[in-house]
Formats: C-alpha cells, sequence, structure tokens
C-alpha cells in the first residue's frame, strides 16, 4: 500500500516538475512587465518637477489599464466604492440616472422614477456632453458618478444634447438622496393588475411578491398581468432570478459561462414559490437593460410570458464585484449570461413576440378622436336605440368597457383613476391590456373548436 502511494506521489511530483517551465515563464513574462511599471512609478517619484501622491498615480495606472477592456469593468475607488455598496439597499446619493459610455460618449439609459433627474425631465438616451461645464469627452462611468455625485441640495449642471435638439441644452437638477421604490402597482379593474419594475434592488422580489398577493386575496384571483420593464436600467441578478421564480413552476431562468466554456452555471426555477398560473404580458423598450432581459428572456423562453414593445438594449454581460484591502473595489465583468433556449443577447436584446412603437398619448388620442367613423347614434338629437337606452342606464353605475372608453368617460384628467390615467396616457400598456382581455377570449373559442378526427 505505500509504495503504491509513494508512486501516486512520485508521479504527481514528475507532473509538477514538468509543467514548472511553463508556470515559471508566464510568471517571469508577468514578473517583468511589473517592474516595468514600477520603475515608470519609481522615476515619476523621484525626478517628476514636483511631489506627486503615489496611491493617485496606481489608481490611475489601475484605471488605465482598465480602460483596455469593456466599459462595464471598472475600477472604484474607496469613496466611490463606498456609495455603490448602498445604491443595491434602495437609497443613496445622487441624481437618480443609469449611465453608460456608448460610442465614447456618456449617454442616459434611464432616470429612475421620481427621482431629480426624473423630475427634471431627463430623458433615456440623452447625452450627456457635459457636466457643470465641463466637456465629458473621455470620461469613464466613475468619474462621471463622482463628477455628479454632491452634497444634498446642492445642483449639477448637465449639458443635455437629445435627437431633435440644434444644440445641447442645460438641465439644472437638485442632488437628493435617492429613495427607490422598484415596484409600482396599479390596480386594472376585474381581477387584473399592472406592476412597473423601475430598478433590481435588494427588496424588489419581496415587494412584487406581496403586491400580487394582495391582488389576489382582493380579487380572489389573477385574471391577468402587465410587468412593465421599460426603461430599467437593471441591478441585481439575483432579484430578477427570485422574481423569474415566482412565475416558473420548473425551467432553466438564466445561464452564465465565463471564460472556462465547459463550465456554464445554470439556474433553475423551483416549485415552492409560483404565484399561480395566469396570463402574463411583458413591456420592453430600447432602455431595458440587464436584469430586466434575464426576468423577459427566462419568462419568454419558458412560454410564461408574451413579450410586447421594442428590442431591449442588448447588455448580456456579468459583473462581479470585488472589495479591495484599502477599501476600494473591482467591478469586473466574469461572464456572458444566456437566456434558457441558448441565446446570449449581448448587443442583440430581447426581441418582443409583438413589437408596439411608443407613441405619444396626445397626438394618439388627437389622431382616433378626428378619425373616428360618423354614425347615426353619433348625430345629435338621434332616436334613442333599445340597446342605447340599456347601455345609458349601464353607464351610469359602470363605464363602457371598450378599447377607447377613456376618450368618451368627459371625466377631468385630475379626476381619472390610476387604471384611467395609466391606459389614457401610455399606448403601450393600452395595448397590453387589450391583449389580456382578448387573451381569455382566444382561449374560451380554442376550447371549443371541435375534435380534430380523422377517417380510417
Amino acid at each position: 500500500m505505500k509504495r503504491r502511494i509513494s508512486k501516486y506521489l512520485a508521479i504527481a511530483l514528475v507532473a509538477v516538475v514538468a509543467s514548472m517551465p511553463v508556470i515559471w515563464s508566464h510568471a517571469k513574462e508577468r514578473y517583468e512587465e511589473l517592474q516595468i511599471f514600477a520603475k515608470v512609478l519609481n522615476l515619476v517619484q523621484q525626478y517628476y518637477v514636483e511631489d506627486v501622491d503615489a496611491k493617485k498615480l496606481i489608481y490611475g495606472g489601475i484605471k488605465g489599464m482598465l480602460g483596455e477592456l469593456d466599459p462595464h469593468t471598472n475600477f472604484l475607488p474607496p469613496d466611490i466604492f463606498k456609495e455603490f455598496e448602498t445604491e443595491t439597499t434602495g437609497e443613496f446619493g445622487g441624481l437618480g440616472i443609469e449611465i453608460a459610455v456608448q460610442n465614447g460618449v456618456l449617454t442616459v439609459l434611464a432616470p429612475i422614477e421620481d427621482t431629480p433627474a426624473w423630475k427634471a425631465g431627463i430623458q433615456g438616451g440623452d447625452k450627456i456632453v457635459t457636466i457643470n461645464g465641463e466637456s465629458t469627452k473621455g470620461y469613464s462611468l466613475v468619474e462621471a458618478a463622482q463628477k455628479m455625485r454632491g452634497k444634498r441640495g446642492s445642483p449639477v449642471k448637465l449639458g443635455i444634447y437629445r435627437e431633435g435638439f440644434d444644440e445641447p441644452k442645460e438641465y439644472s437638477v437638485m442632488r437628493d438622496v435617492i429613495k427607490i421604490r422598484s415596484v409600482k402597482y396599479t390596480d386594472m379593474d376585474d381581477g387584473y393588475a399592472y406592476v412597473r419594475l423601475t430598478s433590481f434592488i435588494e427588496s424588489s422580489s419581496p415587494d412584487l411578491e406581496k403586491a400580487i398577493l394582495e391582488h389576489q386575496k382582493k380579487h380572489k384571483a389573477l385574471r391577468g398581468l402587465i410587468i412593465d420593464l421599460r426603461n430599467n436600467p437593471g441591478g441585481l441578478l439575483d432579484q430578477s432570478v427570485k422574481i423569474s421564480d415566482l412565475f416558473l413552476d420548473e425551467g432553466v431562468i438564466v445561464s452564465t459561462i465565463g471564460r472556462n466554456k465547459k463550465a456554464k452555471e445554470t439556474v433553475t426555477a423551483k416549485r415552492d414559490k409560483n404565484l399561480g398560473d395566469f396570463p402574463i404580458v411583458i413591456l420592453l423598450n430600447e432602455y431595458s437593460a440587464s436584469a430586466s432581459e434575464i426576468l423577459a428572456g427566462a419568462l419568454q423562453d419558458n412560454k410564461r410570458a408574451v413579450v410586447m414593445g421594442q428590442r431591449s438594449f442588448g447588455k448580456g454581460s456579468v459583473q462581479s464585484v470585488v472589495k479591495l484591502g484599502d477599501g476600494s473595489g473591482l467591478k469586473m465583468t466574469v461572464a456572458r449570461y444566456y437566456t434558457p433556449s441558448g441565446r446570449s443577447i449581448q448587443a442583440e436584446g430581447i426581441k418582443p413576440d409583438i413589437e408596439v412603437e411608443e407613441v405619444d398619448a396626445a397626438a394618439y388620442e388627437k389622431a382616433i378622436v378626428h378619425k373616428s367613423i360618423k354614425r347615426e347614434q353619433d348625430i345629435k338629437g338621434h332616436l334613442t336605440g333599445e340597446k342605447e337606452e340599456q347601455k345609458k342606464k349601464e353607464a351610469d353605475s359602470k363605464p363602457v368597457d371598450n378599447k377607447l372608453w377613456y376618450l368618451s368617460t368627459g371625466k377631468d384628467e385630475k379626476k381619472l383613476t390610476p387604471k384611467e390615467t395609466l391606459l389614457r396616457k401610455d399606448f403601450q400598456v393600452l395595448q397590453a391590456f387589450n391583449y389580456l382581455k382578448s387573451w381569455e377570449l382566444f382561449k374560451r373559442k380554442e376550447s371549443e373548436k371541435p375534435a380534430e378526427s380523422t377517417v380510417q
């Protein structure tokens, strides 16, 4: 037995010794490159015309190194990293926008609802060309974030270029403590519900589950759900997974593959959290990114939801955050994620099942009113029909429920219910709601079809 162990140890030792030239070769090459960096640092410290801060130089060197990688890989100095840690808890200081560097230009992915940036009129797709009068050309995400953060109540001036602008316009945004309420629920009556997810933070999954359970308790059931992910820039991956799990009995939610293509990590649904079987429509647009795309892809590929709207942003990479010894951090891209069917949506996005363009609500309403067909019932003083009389009686207790009901309510906008306001101002939500209501009709008609038979 001892001889056999000795034999295995000898084989292992030979294997290690045999691989040492390769390991040493890589180590030597890396050491020589680091020597160059150390030598430059030493020369600058000794002979530069003025005294220099060594830490500042090292941080600058790290920043330059990471600048050769993708834009989502960043070095976070201690002060920035501390703020970064607080962002995912749902409360942090700043303006309330998600930004990215696109084609070398600092660009707004989406403003977070009810934040200073949102209230100031900043929109997704806006290009930030100056911050407090300074050009943002060459800025990294970290630098931009640092410039925009500051004391609560102090203003920051953003030079914004937007499609349709002749030249950049300056927006003054007052810094504030950003408190995110990521789940916004609206009762659509008759058992239907609308939920807007503005971002994925630590409270998103439990808040969404709570809203749906309360809706089910109130209406005894959930007949259909709209999940609005438009302008949702993402957030915590685990929250996207947990929310997907609320609607899936089984199946893959998401897979990630890093440098080692064989080391595929797959997350699957569990049976213990499913909220029930009801129709779901997900709304996306070009500013729905990251965790939003994971949720949409998971429910789309598992045939659990219909995706409507526009193709999503296409951020299909996964970042890992490492806290370093001095309180700084490294946010690094470590993998690509794949939907259950194996799609990598990096730079491609999630394609909706039903494309619905975003339409200006006022223009749409005006067009409908002017293009409506005139019939006998539209003539003033016409002879009332029997059905019309009945409808008038019903209207006293409940508004007529049809596609354009909201155009003829005659109500002052301030008196509209949350549901009426939502459908009146948002064409895409209106289409999603119509689709949900027709879902049951199509399902009923499908079940009423006679069974197919063959003649032998």
